[in-house]
């Protein structure tokens, strides 16, 4: 290594970072050992950045510009590797006057790295190193093209790297996508028309398809044929999400490539303007699903493609588009999203002269059900059924010899190799489907639905699909409760009922009942074996309590609790509520809302951002990990919002003009059904995601600051949730084969095994163990609904409740446990 002559002009100096006469006589040493990372990792210490009003750098330069090529290459490639945002300038001042044809491996790790974020002030540097194998006459490597490409849409402005970034002869889409992959293969073999195509997509820049680009696009589509390609299209979409098949640099592994997926966006426009088929719908329902996948540090993977799916599903024909619309309307909880789904169904109910919530119901297929939750086919001498039981969707295969078998008899994958894939598909689009309709129809009693009964029997009770819920739940047929029982519409009584056709229909609710119905109907249900999609007969009432009659305008029923912030946040969006994810930052956010058009009220739930330790307390994003609970409000819907600190400090109004601000409404001035549902929502918040759920917290979480709460909620009082979840186990234990080994007391479910007795919390579902109260931790599997199998229970849903029996029916044959992690604790 050659040694640096030293320049001392103080005038190049900074006294408050790089160029004071430390950092530069480091940096001189450093690059006199020849060590590119820790060269790197000086400058990347500093404070200045060249070419914004920081330092002179001519001393920097000077050391640089005698220092070997390849040694500068390492040390460029060191800053993208030690640094998440590319420092730029740096790497710019570091390959000043270097010549980049005979590095080209190095060259192609500088340009990869730079290839994401922080690279909008170096377009000349990236072209330039990008020309360095034309120059050597060589190709560009396919990670070079794909570094670009991203690099391009991490910018801004037209420059000579955007005008370049099709690379001329190259692949139209960047490897490293199991979709993109696989078009790629395909493309290969599929001629020139084919490559136009790609090449064609990929130019979608646009949030909707151009005039010009959708006639060209049409051309295309012609020239390859509409079947093959709708067919073609709607596998490669199928793909869109699958795992990367090569790790990019600042790029999430569950991120997608921004260039491909302008090229995913113009595939999306090309399904619409072709015949629609079977698979296509299901194909753009999925990737609105997969596209609003949310990754950590990120958000949703890309509303974008998720919009331009909704728009494409807008334009299609048939019965399945709307079927995948209504059905997203159900499930995405996003709020850009849910707005255009929003969006295409008002315009669909306008153009139809129907309401919304008309369209939503119309809009569910058959699916081939000839029969409420049944299908039959036949395959020449075999039959094949399709049952729905509860949310489920089975297929039972008979052979001509009558017998059953689990899967398709090779006569039928030979002869029929489509019907079993479609079979398939259908039981799949229909739990799918099913799994949307249950929290639709759990949302309706806010909404004060009601049909005239022709209507509803047509849409509910007798439609193949919905009536595998309708038959399941409670109705009131103008004033009288019935249920589905024996082929007959049936009063508490069993008695058949005739009602008219113009009788109102409406979902019955629990609140304002008489006790003795309540139970005298679950008695039936349960008499009946009907498992009820959702909580009616079993659902949660809550009354105003003494408390909150005192505080007259808020309650504080479920104040200062610790939520895990971000399952909060997706419960609330499955509830119907608005949130925003907290950032630790000096900022104001609105309350947890949730709208309520019909009743004409706003219901708040107050929540704050808790902790103040960025990184300890917080994503590398900066949004909180957890937050504290306080009260909930109700207000006129016109109310002004309020919003608080995110650090807390308390809620207020922003009330222009100087008028007063908007006061809470009295809580006894709120409808009954409507305080029930959102205390019950408040509830259902609270108890699933607290902290003191956590099986794994019994140390009071960071630093043990949570111990004591961790404590109160893991073993305290029981919320409305866990009360019936005990009145529910007292009727459920005596059926269950270790019945005389368990005990209600209290707040615990007691079970005797032959080493320990265990108090299983109802409420937490945590453990503890006699004879000191010892505390036992089992983090629940997946899977522990099926070890419930044994019992039938009286509605879906409830997984706590999965959970607690899971441990029982373990735990009561405690010798017979082999799990290492559970038997260091009991033995």
């Amino acid at each position: 290594m050659p040694t640096l002559r030293r320049h001392d002009d103080k005038d190049h100096r900074r006294r408050d970072g790089l160029g004071a006469a430390g950092d530069e006589n480091r940096i001189r040493r450093l690059a006199e050992a020849g060590d590119a990372t820790g060269l790197a990792t000086e400058l990347l210490r500093t404070v200045g950045v060249p070419g914004f009003g920081g330092p002179d750098w001519t001393w920097l330069t000077d050391v640089l510009d005698v220092c070997p090529d390849e040694f500068r290459l390492r040390a460029a490639l060191a800053i993208t590797e030690l640094s998440d945002h590319v420092q730029d300038r740096f790497v710019e001042v570091v390959l000043r006057k270097v010549s980049f044809e005979e590095h080209l491996e190095l060259v192609e790790s500088v340009v990869v790295g730079m290839g994401g974020k922080g690279t909008q002030h170096v377009h000349d540097l990236l072209t330039d190193l990008t020309q360095a194998w034309p120059r050597a006459g060589r190709e560009v490597p396919g990670p070079v093209v794909g570094a670009v490409r991203r690099a391009v849409q991490a910018t801004y402005g037209i420059h000579k790297l955007e005008r370049m970034a099709g690379f001329p002869g190259h692949p139209p889409f960047s490897p490293g996508e199991a979709w993109a992959d696989q078009a790629l293969a395909d493309l290969d073999g599929l001629g020139e028309p084919w490559r136009a195509l790609a090449a064609h997509a990929v130019t979608a820049t646009t949030a909707q398809p151009t005039a010009a680009w959708e006639q060209r696009a049409r051309r295309l589509l012609d020239a390859v044929g509409p079947e093959a390609a709708r067919t073609t299209i709607s596998r490669w979409l199928a793909l869109v999400g699958r795992p990367r098949t090569m790790s990019v640099r600042h790029l999430d592994d569950e991120a997608f490539d921004p260039y491909n997926a302008l090229g995913v966006r113009g595939l999306i426009w090309m399904l619409a303007f072709l015949p629609p088929g079977a698979d296509s719908p299901r194909v753009l329902g999925h990737l609105v699903e997969t596209a609003l996948k949310k990754v950590q540090g990120l958000g949703p993977r890309s509303p974008m493609l998720a919009n331009a799916a909704v728009h494409a599903l807008a334009r299609m024909e048939g019965e399945a588009a709307p079927a995948q619309l209504a059905r997203l309307s159900a499930r995405v909880t996003y709020k850009g999203t849910a707005k255009v789904l929003g969006s295409v169904l008002d315009a669909r109910a306008a153009a139809l002269g129907l309401t919304r919530e008309e369209v939503e119901e119309l809009a569910v297929p058959t699916y081939g059900l000839t029969e409420v939750g049944r299908r039959t086919a036949t395959f020449g001498e075999v039959t094949a059924e399709l049952t729905v039981t509860g949310t489920r969707t089975g297929i039972t295969w008979r052979t001509a010899a009558g017998r059953t078998v689990k899967s398709p008899p090779a006569s039928v994958r030979q002869d029929h190799p489509e019907g079993p894939a479609e079979l398939k598909s259908a039981a799949k689009d229909i739990d799918k489907m099913l799994a949307a309709q249950v929290e639709r129809l759990d949302q309706q009693f806010l909404t004060r639905r009601e049909w005239p009964y022709r209507t509803w029997r047509e849409r509910y009770l007798d439609h193949p699909l919905l009536g595998t819920l309708g038959r399941r739940l409670i109705w009131l047929v103008g004033d009288r409760a019935c249920c589905y029982a024996d082929g007959r519409l049936r009063g508490l009584d069993g008695v058949p009922l005739d009602p008219a056709e113009e009788a109102a229909v409406r979902l019955w609710h629990p609140i304002g009942r008489d006790v003795e119905e309540v139970v005298a109907w679950r008695d039936r249900l349960e008499h009946l074996q009907i498992t009820q999609p959702f909580k009616q007969a079993h659902r949660e009432v809550y009354v105003l309590t003494a408390a909150e009659k005192d505080t007259r305008v808020y309650s504080n029923r479920y104040a200062a609790h610790i939520l895990r912030q971000h399952q909060f946040h997706a419960l609330a969006a499955q509830r119907g509520w608005h949130n925003r994810l907290r950032l630790m930052v000096d900022d104001t956010y609105p309350p947890a809302t949730r709208e309520l058009p019909r009743w004409g009220l706003r219901a708040e739930f107050w929540v704050e951002g808790i902790g103040d330790d960025h990184g300890g307390d917080t994503l590398d994003s900066g949004a909180y990990l957890r937050l504290a609970t306080d009260q909930v409000r109700f207000y006129p819907a016109e109310a002004p919002a309020n919003s608080g600190h995110a650090y807390g400090g308390g809620y207020e109004q922003w009330v222009p003009g100087g008028a007063a601000p908007v006061l809470p409404l009295p809580l006894e001035q709120i409808p009954p059904l409507v305080f029930s549902e959102i205390m019950r929502d408040v509830d259902l918040f609270v108890g699933v995601a607290s902290v003191g759920n956590d099986p794994t917290w019994n140390d009071g979480g960071p630093e043990g600051r949570f111990r004591d709460y961790w404590t109160s909620y893991s073993f305290g009082e029981l919320s409305g949730t866990a009360r019936t979840r005990r009145d529910l186990l007292d009727r459920l234990i005596p059926r269950l084969a270790i019945a005389g080994r368990c005990t209600l007391d209290g707040r615990f479910l007691h079970v005797r095994g032959e080493l320990r007795t265990y108090k299983i919390h109802l409420g937490s579902g945590n453990i503890l163990m006699t004879p000191n109260d010892q505390y036992l931790c089992i983090v629940p599997q997946r899977s522990a609904a099926a070890a419930t199998g044994e019992v039938h229970l009286p509605f879906e849903g409830d997984g706590m409740l999965a959970v607690i029996l899971s441990k029982a029916l373990m735990l009561a044959r405690d010798t017979e446990i082999t799990d290492p992690t559970i038997t260091r604790q009991i033995r």
